[in-house]
């Protein structure tokens, strides 16, 4: 890792070398949470080959875990194609939020950004692009680390599935929760960011409380960002 940040500052925080030491926090939560995910897969019956091929090739954690369920349950593949797609609609709201920084971009180079982008991801890229657009390899280098590293925890996580009947009591499960923890600090620059933060989170509790056990995630999401997208104009009309 010492190695890899000299490589990143040599670069002058540029390159393809620095997109890999920026990803770092994200890879410590995808191995271990893929690593899930290959268990999982390998108790429900998929073959080793489905169940990379889907880290490759679909590469959204929730999605792959809620599939790999469904298809252990025998769900109908209409039923897996439609939930899965359900719930990865948020990233066209996610890709829609970047696309004016990748103006410029070919096509092609845009569709390949859009593939690998996750919601780690996605919040990584706001922070870089929030003043300027890095470098392009900078930008794929964070997006291949990202999945390279879900791919190897998917594929150890299979080859292990044998041997572990149960991956609660290890704490892998925590390991997406610390993650998002991680990439949210940073972030957290201004006060009203903090009101944010703790608004979204305090009402999530809440409304999982009262029993909105498969959307309280979002409503509180969208509650907060639109509370706080009006304090911030507030605060500009009083300052201008």
């Amino acid at each position: 890792m010492k190695k890899l940040k000299e490589l990143a500052q040599k670069k002058n925080g540029a390159g393809f070398w620095s997109g890999v030491y920026q990803a770092l926090p994200i890879v410590l939560g995808y191995i271990p949470v893929g690593f899930a995910y290959g268990v999982l897969a390998q108790k429900s019956g998929l073959g080793l080959f489905n169940t990379v091929a889907m880290s490759v090739i679909v590469f959204a954690g929730s999605a792959q875990l809620i599939g790999a369920g469904l298809f252990g349950a025998a769900a109908s593949p209409f039923t897996l194609i439609l939930t899965t797609f359900v719930v990865n609609l948020r990233h066209l709201l996610m890709s829609a939020a970047l696309a004016p920084k990748l103006r410029g971009w070919k096509k092609w180079q845009i569709a390949l950004f859009g593939y690998e982008l996750t919601d780690e991801t996605f919040a990584l890229h706001t922070m870089r692009m929030a003043r300027r657009t890095p470098q392009k390899s900078q930008t794929f280098a964070v997006n291949i680390t990202a999945q390279s590293s879900w791919v190897f925890g998917s594929l150890i996580g299979y080859l292990a599935g044998g041997q572990i009947t149960d991956v609660r009591p290890v704490g892998l499960d925590f390991a997406l929760p610390a993650m998002f923890i991680a990439l949210l600090v940073p972030q957290v620059v201004q006060p009203v960011y903090l009101m944010m933060a703790i608004l979204s989170g305090g009402l999530s509790v809440a409304l999982y409380l009262l029993g909105f056990s498969q959307s309280h995630v979002i409503i509180a999401t969208m509650v907060a960002a639109t509370i706080g997208v009006g304090v911030e104009q507030w605060m500009k009309n009083s300052s201008s």
